[in-house]
């Protein structure tokens, strides 16, 4: 088997879920003591491995990856060209690029080898990195589609609403309960799926709702605040049965009487039913989504309906217009709001550094192309912390990110893995 592939099969035996950082941790410190480089950590678990104070070129990818299911191993399945999990995300996303940056350190590259912590929930690595960068160039390894060079990419803010406004009533109208539920849709990353036309599990489930006149007792659904939700169910009170709004909406009675229901108002199902979700705005000239946002989570707490969004925007003024926009709607139906996980957009920056590995990727594939993505990269925050760089994005194709169908084609990834060992060679 091929080393990158070998190495990124061995990657995925790993606890790699957001949070998680002591099994790839360990494993850094071996290899690095194994190669005879430097390995140092900072507070936020990020690694950074180096021969020396000298490297001319530092690679970056996260070590994390995003799992459905809490502390889920993904298993992995060759099948012909194509790596996937058995059920669950591959992890690819982002473990392709710290296969790539392990296989140069086996090399023996005098390199920086930057290996960031919990992107999948917030750039949170990334946001707090302190670690000594000397390099002056970085290639990123967190792009998805081979062929294309990525010099620019969507900022992003994560948007947190509780509505509590619910009271408790008699139930003289004779309510019935129902569990309805929705799974088995494709799902996918909200930045780069957003344009996709993929079922969003939350928007359908409300739409039942809505069109049933039915009232809320309890809902929880969605995965991860950038993915777009597959899975979503609800207690719901209704006077006549409910119909459903999708082909894989489930509705089942609940043969309880109650004498007193806890209801929600309907201000927030009349909201969501309404609320304009997936793409806002497309930028012609960078032919990319310019702004978009994705209602990714809902729960039932003790404080209330916690309801999770997230917003994108290739332009920071037109993001903060959303964050705004959003922030009063959800206010004015009585919502107490926050917002997280705030990061910039990194503007397309053309360079020495960019015009070199698009005439080297061109060597390999004469239709590559400097693109701008509409996903949050860590590119826009190493740019803000650490000015003097220039930077780039690259990586193999990887498909439904993020999804029980993510997967990966071995074909792709060593094509890339060529072209990063010449940029090595032409940057070291």
């Amino acid at each position: 088997m091929n080393t990158i592939i070998a190495i990124f099969k061995e990657l995925t035996t790993l606890q790699r879920c957001s949070g998680n950082h002591n099994d790839f941790i360990e494993y850094m410190k071996k290899i690095s003591l194994d190669l005879n480089y430097e390995c140092l950590i900072d507070d936020y678990k990020n690694i950074l491995c180096r021969k020396s104070e000298n490297a001319n070129l530092v690679f970056q990818s996260h070590y994390d990856i995003v799992c459905l299911d809490d502390n889920c191993i993904p298993t992995f399945i060759q099948d012909g060209d194509i790596i996937k999990a058995d059920n669950t995300t591959l992890g690819a996303d982002n473990g392709i690029g710290c296969a790539y940056m392990i296989a140069l350190m086996q090399e023996g590259y005098d390199c920086e080898f930057l290996f960031t912590s919990d992107e999948e929930i917030g750039l949170i690595g990334a946001n707090n990195l302190n670690l000594p960068i000397n390099a002056k160039y970085m290639l990123n390894l967190d792009s998805e589609e081979e062929g294309e060079i990525c010099i620019g990419c969507a900022g992003g803010v994560d948007i947190f609403a509780t509505y509590s406004n619910r009271k408790t009533i008699p139930n003289n109208e004779n309510y019935q309960l129902y569990e309805v539920s929705i799974s088995k849709l494709q799902g996918g990353h909200s930045g780069v799926d957003i344009n996709k036309n993929i079922p969003n599990g939350i928007k359908l489930l409300i739409n039942t709702i809505k069109n049933s006149n039915a009232k809320i007792l309890d809902i929880n659904g969605g995965e991860r605040i950038n993915s777009i939700p597959v899975n979503v169910k609800a207690i719901i009170a209704c006077k006549n049965t409910p119909v459903a709004s999708h082909e894989n909406i489930k509705i089942e009675k609940i043969e309880t009487k109650c004498e007193h229901l806890t209801i929600y108002n309907d201000d927030l199902v009349d909201y969501l039913d309404s609320f304009q979700n997936g793409v806002l705005d497309f930028n012609d000239e960078l032919n990319v989504v310019q702004d978009s946002i994705n209602l990714a989570k809902i729960k039932t707490t003790i404080d209330g309906i916690l309801v999770e969004f997230s917003a994108r925007s290739m332009k920071n003024e037109n993001l903060q217009r959303i964050k705004e926009k959003t922030i009063k709607e959800l206010e004015n139906i009585g919502c107490e709001v926050r917002f997280d996980g705030k990061y910039p957009a990194w503007a397309p920056d053309i360079n020495e550094f960019t015009n070199s590995v698009l005439e080297i990727y061109k060597t390999h594939n004469k239709n590559a192309s400097l693109e701008a993505i509409h996903a949050g990269l860590e590119c826009a925050i190493f740019k803000d912390k650490y000015p003097h760089l220039k930077i780039a994005s690259i990586g193999p194709t990887i498909t439904f990110p993020h999804s029980r169908k993510e997967h990966v084609s071995i074909n792709s990834t060593l094509n890339v893995y060529n072209i990063v060992r010449q940029i090595t060679e032409n940057f070291k």
